[in-house]
């Protein structure tokens, strides 16, 4: 009893926590969570809408859902958290919405960069982070230096991000690195290629989670979630709180993860 106790204390529990989460922690191994959780941050716009706001107030709603996630990763002792922020193709919406996005992006790293750094949060950045506005480059930039010595949690904030981008750029590169005599190509496998994309160095995830009730990956980590594991939720992004990821660590903590092979029990 002592023992589940601390283990408990050690994931982050905290006493306002409802009877609910408590169940939840307690049913946490902390020895089996994943070490890498990434996120499809979906359904800000739907949120706004079916309340009849404006689709900006969506974004700022889902910002307070990600500062908890954030906040409950750190507590739990997760290594990675890569959160879907902006896409590729999310340049088509409209300019404001696009505005607005940044916006938020430069108030929550100013907002929540202090605390970040105490709570030992190095942050970082997967994508075409050159064509962001300048604005969004200069912040981004400062909390990646500000925090680059931590040892926690690592946040990967992606944005201007695209799977197909970053496998078609990994490509091209390993391209000219074997024409300049740097490679030889019979030497390319897997891990050759997992060097060249922009999560080069890092575990790929474990789970990946998207609330919103869809169920598509859209064109995100395709090369490092082969063989993740998915949880899907019906909760739109901006009411996603800690209840619901710790669901998701339970239900991935109950599945049997074979990575393409058999199932073998431990005896």
């Amino acid at each position: 009893m002592v023992r589940e106790w601390l283990s408990v204390l050690r994931l982050g529990k905290t006493k306002n926590d409802s009877p609910e989460v408590d169940d939840l922690y307690k049913s946490l191994d902390a020895d089996k969570l994943p070490v890498h959780i990434a996120i499809i941050m979906d359904g800000n716009g739907r949120w706004a809408t079916r309340r009849g706001l404006p689709r900006a107030l969506g974004h700022r709603a889902g910002v307070e859902s990600l500062r908890e996630i954030v906040k409950t990763c750190s507590s739990l002792g997760v290594g990675f958290l890569t959160v879907y922020a902006f896409s590729t193709e999310n340049w088509k919406r409209p300019a404001d919405e696009v505005s607005t996005l940044m916006d938020l992006l430069v108030e929550y790293l100013h907002k929540e960069l202090q605390e970040l750094h105490q709570n030992n949060v190095m942050i970082k950045t997967i994508g075409r982070i050159d064509e962001l506005p300048s604005k969004a480059r200069e912040a981004l930039k400062m909390a990646a230096e500000e925090t680059f010595r931590n040892t926690g949690l690592t946040l990967n904030l992606a944005l201007n991000y695209g799977g197909r981008n970053e496998i078609t750029e990994a490509v091209k590169q390993i391209g000219r690195d074997a024409a300049a005599g740097k490679l030889n190509p019979d030497d390319i496998d897997e891990n050759i290629i997992s060097g060249y994309l922009y999560t080069a160095g890092m575990p790929d995830p474990d789970l990946v989670i998207r609330p919103s009730g869809e169920q598509r990956i859209s064109n995100f980590l395709l090369w490092q979630a082969a063989y993740a594991e998915f949880w899907y939720s019906p909760v739109l992004w901006p009411d996603f709180r800690k209840r619901h990821l710790l669901e998701a660590l339970v239900d991935y903590q109950n599945r049997q993860r074979r990575f393409g092979g058999l199932y073998q029990s431990k005896k």
